[in-house]
């Protein structure tokens, strides 16, 4: 009997080919959708869920009284050492890192590479395996270096290399090799080697490394490294909070010990730029549910309204004998098996839309074998509620007609709840309008980050990494670098600087008044650069000058401060601040030479914060070139500046970047959720398309007759797709009007958070349900002019 179900719904299925492709291909994208959406979150979900004893694996976190005076994704260098010596009935092992970006060379192939150095518990602490060389001793030698295996045939082509050798510079410009003594095999996505997106790590160097390298991994006071713990086996995280603040109270500055609070973060909860990708978790969840059931409900709506179609051949079944439930078990079956093949298909969406949805998210999607096996369970349990749901209602009504009625085509006899099937409709509609406007309004604002007034000039700016010499010596050479580069024609002017306005500084400054006392300092933004920082980012001078032309050492001690700095400091105008002295805190005293006009260094979150400019003669550190070009030809301009540097620097590779790029990845995460609400808009359009299709045509069917003595009567063409318009555009306001304040609501929540936000005007609701109203009147016209051209005699003489 199941044979015969599954061969007549088959066969129903190739009758009806049009309306079975856009009822299938229309849930089959919302579920590719959905199941995009899901691999993506519990890939996202599972990170860290393979790391060895991953229950037990914590990373320290940093809570600061003062804002600006730490980061809380860091903590103290010393602490996890400590903690591991000082109470082992605790702590069962430790792991603190230092991230770096530094030149690594092999021959004659140079490339920058973020390098980890950190323990020798590194490897089996977490669990890596490696493909060669032994993971006990691998990181014991100061000169060792262990290395992914992609990292591996980047620089020797092949992945056995252990005795191979890496040439890595040090701060001071010194080069040394170092042996790789292990090759790491291919691991997920974890917060041990990717805590941040900048500091995506392959390349792994022991603490030893770190004196060689100028990093500091020992002391109390250097609060800028990654500190991870394992702890014993039943201790909580809150048996360490005492512990954690006494070590630092015993041994670190009165100023930190002060200010700062550590707590523990499981790694099982804990991934990358937490509280940013919970958000965007949730929102992309929340958008792949309700075009799922958005397609759910274009799905039943749909059977619904082709099912009536089918009364006589219910009537016919039943006067040959067919028995009620095997008519209810014929519609449940057709059903299930277009769920089923709509899941089938969808799998297939999946893999084609896979490469770009990962490419839209920058990660990796898992491929369609690669799913848990509960995922497939999961999806054959979801066609079989979806079909139920979907079968039920036709069957159960159809097959409770009598023989007479159902072989009449009698459909009024059809109980039909229109006013429910019109509220999920709504709700589509409602759903679609949402995206829509939220879709503009999220464009907008997007827009606004790159095209609003940032306080500084970002076109026509690359920037790219230099080699380090952080001496005296080392400054003076990469100043002549930059002056010679800043020659060429193409070029208006150079900076070198430890900082790009991509909202990564060195830190911050404790900061007061000389009339003040250190209990009244504020946080102040500390920014290294050259005297050609200004020109070159077009940031305006409200007073005095960007450091001397020419430096000196009685000059050390100049600073150039922002205007919202210059307030803070009591001063009514920039000018009243030059020649000024103010204090820092742990620092010697600072003269104002110059205020600038406050621009956007990071996102547009929050007020802009009080900043001190340093020169790089007086602190010598320092990452970037910054070149501003010429308007012209940008690609033979590029070109030009690659040879002139391959002179000036051999063997430092030219790994340029607009300023636009650096832009982008600060507003990565919006400007991936500008481009999913781009995809659920066409997603949700497409569905309630297809959704008013079908509406529309059972609307059509039951009032096949009205149309026909309506045409008899003297009714127009015109005057019969108004009656159905009237109808179907009052639904369409409807929606309207529940979807635009949900969605001002949401909007003005998700636009709470930055300081400079695009305003909430009609605009995009207009555009959203003007768009609506077109497309739902293009939609009835084309289908309901067929009916209303039609010859009445056709629809009338049945009877």
């Amino acid at each position: 009997m199941l044979h015969n179900y599954f061969t007549i719904a088959w066969r129903n299925i190739l009758k009806h080919k049009l309306f079975s492709l856009v009822n299938i291909f229309g849930l089959s994208v919302g579920i590719a959708f959905t199941l995009l959406i899901a691999i993506y979150v519990w890939q996202e979900r599972s990170i860290n869920s393979e790391l060895k004893n991953a229950g037990n694996q914590y990373i320290i976190q940093s809570k600061w009284k003062t804002d600006g005076l730490g980061y809380e994704l860091c903590t103290l260098a010393a602490l996890p050492q400590a903690l591991k010596k000082e109470y082992p009935q605790l702590v069962a092992n430790y792991y603190h890192w230092d991230g770096v970006s530094w030149n690594i060379s092999k021959g004659d192939k140079h490339f920058r590479e973020n390098l980890q150095i950190g323990d020798g518990s590194f490897i089996k602490m977490y669990g890596f395996k490696l493909l060669y060389g032994d993971a006990a001793t691998a990181l014991n030698d100061p000169f060792s270096v262990v290395i992914t295996a992609d990292r591996a045939i980047k620089y020797f082509g092949k992945t056995d290399v252990v005795g191979q050798t890496l040439t890595i510079e040090s701060s001071t410009g010194v080069k040394h090799d170092f042996m790789v003594t292990g090759v790491l095999a291919k691991y997920r996505k974890n917060s041990v080697t990717d805590v941040t997106e900048r500091s995506n790590s392959n390349i792994f160097l022991p603490t030893l490394a770190a004196k060689f390298l100028g990093r500091d991994l020992e002391s109390w006071n250097n609060a800028i490294v990654i500190g991870l713990l394992e702890l014993q086996k039943g201790v909580k995280p809150a048996d360490l909070e005492n512990p954690m603040k006494r070590l630092i109270k015993a041994n670190a500055s009165p100023q930190i010990a002060a200010n700062l609070s550590p707590y523990l973060v499981d790694l099982q909860s804990y991934y990358r730029e937490n509280g940013i990708n919970k958000r965007m978790l949730y929102t992309l969840s929340g958008i792949a549910l309700f075009i799922l059931l958005m397609a759910i409900i274009n799905f039943v709506n749909i059977c619904i309204s082709r099912s009536s179609q089918r009364m006589k051949e219910m009537g016919i079944r039943k006067v040959l004998g067919g028995l009620r439930k095997q008519l209810i078990a014929q519609f449940l079956t057709e059903a299930v098996l277009m769920v089923l093949i709509a899941t089938l298909l969808s799998l297939g969406v999946y893999a084609i839309a896979k490469p770009y949805f990962a490419d839209l998210l920058t990660t990796e999607m898992t491929g369609v074998l690669s799913f848990p096996f509960y995922f497939y369970f999961l999806l054959v349990l979801f066609a079989l509620i979806i079909g139920l749901i979907a079968g039920l209602y036709p069957a159960l009504v159809l097959s409770s007609l009598k023989s007479t009625d159902s072989l009449k085509g009698k459909r009024d006899k059809v109980k039909d709840n229109i006013f429910f099937r019109k509220s999920l409709t709504t709700f589509q509609f409602a759903t679609a309008a949402i995206a829509l406007s939220a879709a503009i309004i999220i464009s907008s604002q997007v827009n606004l980050f790159f095209g609003g007034d940032l306080g500084f000039d970002k076109d026509y700016v690359v920037y790219a990494q230099v080699p380090r010499n952080w001496s005296a010596i080392g400054v003076e050479r990469i100043e002549d670098v930059r002056y010679q580069l800043s020659q060429l024609n193409q070029v208006r002017s150079t900076t070198v600087s430890w900082e790009i306005p991509d909202g990564n500084s060195s830190g911050s400054l404790q900061v007061y008044k000389t009339t003040d006392t250190k209990n009244q300092a504020f946080a102040s933004t500390l920014l290294l650069a050259d005297n050609q920082y200004a020109k070159t980012y077009n940031i305006r001078l409200k007073a005095g000058e960007f450091f001397k032309q020419f430096y000196s050492r009685a000059d050390s001690n100049l600073v150039v401060i922002n205007e919202k700095q210059s307030k803070a400091l009591g001063f009514k105008y920039p000018k009243d601040a030059i020649g000024k002295q103010f204090n820092v805190v742990d620092g010697e005293p600072s003269t104002i030479c110059g205020v600038v006009a406050d621009f956007r260094f990071g996102p547009m979150v929050g007020d802009i914060p009080p900043m001190t400019f340093v020169n790089l003669n007086r602190q010598v550190l320092y990452r970037f070139m910054s070149i501003k070009l010429k308007p012209g030809n940008i690609q033979a301009d590029i070109a030009a500046l690659q040879t002139k540097w391959a002179q000036l620097l051999p063997g430092a590779p030219f790994e340029y970047a607009f300023m636009d790029d650096a832009i982008a990845k600060m507003y990565k995460t919006e400007i991936q959720l500008k481009k999913a609400s781009y995809i659920a808009t066409i997603l949700a359009i497409i569905i309630v398309s297809l959704g008013v299709l079908g509406l529309i045509s059972l609307s059509i069917q039951k009032r096949i007759k009205e149309i026909g003595v309506r045409k008899v009567l003297g009714s127009s063409v015109k005057g019969i797709i108004l009656l159905f318009l009237k109808d179907f555009l009052g639904v369409v306001v409807i929606a309207g009007i529940i979807a635009c304040p949900l969605t001002y609501w949401m909007m003005n929540r998700w636009l709470e958070s930055y300081s400079v936000k695009t305003p909430l005007t009609v605009l995009p609701f207009s555009i959203a349900i003007f768009s609506l109203v077109i497309l739902t009147s293009l939609v009835i016209i084309l289908q309901t002019i067929k009916a209303a051209t039609a010859n009445p005699i056709d629809s009338l003489r049945t009877e």
